[in-house]
């Protein structure tokens, strides 16, 4: 008889201790998400006063609330300057900054790549290794559709000469979540 209330407490026990093995700490959780999308630019190529126009995508890849990485390739090529245009090629981390509600948030990134330019009057071409600073404010509009904003300034440390340029401009685009 005393065997019963005893029985009955390990099973108790045991039957707590699976169930709470069943749960999962919402910090815990690491859900990878991709987000692609296509923007649209207006950028200042660090020389002369014309600003160049383009298209560009980009990819995001949120691992978890810090881990983040974003992709982004983008071709300036309208309004040249007598056939100046420029193209990006870049990657890095991106950092939450501050989120506003459930849909917004802003953050920085720091990417590093390359960068084509094509100078005026076809006087040449060349690659140059080009690092990027940014913010930018992603909002979702549903479920799986997103709005971006986001300002980049660029430093091209090995230019011309042993010169550097500096690019900057906005973007503007829509983003899909992939998963």
């Amino acid at each position: 008889m005393r065997r019963s209330p005893l029985v009955l407490l390990l099973f108790l026990a045991a039957a707590a201790v699976s169930g709470h093995a069943q749960a999962v700490e919402s910090a815990d959780v690491r859900q990878l998400t991709i987000t692609a999308g296509s923007t649209a630019s207006v950028f200042q190529p660090g020389e002369g006063g014309n600003q160049l126009v383009g298209v560009g995508t980009y990819v995001d890849l949120h691992f978890t609330h810090w881990f983040q990485v974003e992709a982004e390739g983008r071709w300036m090529r309208w309004n040249e300057y007598y056939g100046e245009h420029e193209d990006n090629y870049l990657i890095g981390p991106r950092v939450p900054i501050m989120q506003f509600g459930t849909g917004t948030q802003l953050y920085g990134k720091a990417l590093i790549g390359y960068g084509k330019m094509t100078f005026p009057f076809g006087y040449g071409y060349g690659t140059f290794t080009d690092l990027a600073f940014g913010a930018a404010v992603d909002h979702r509009l549903g479920r799986k559709l997103s709005v971006k904003a986001d300002f980049e300034y660029q430093y091209w440390p090995n230019w011309l000469n042993n010169g550097s340029l500096s690019p900057y401009g906005a973007s503007v685009g829509v983003g899909y979540r992939v998963f």
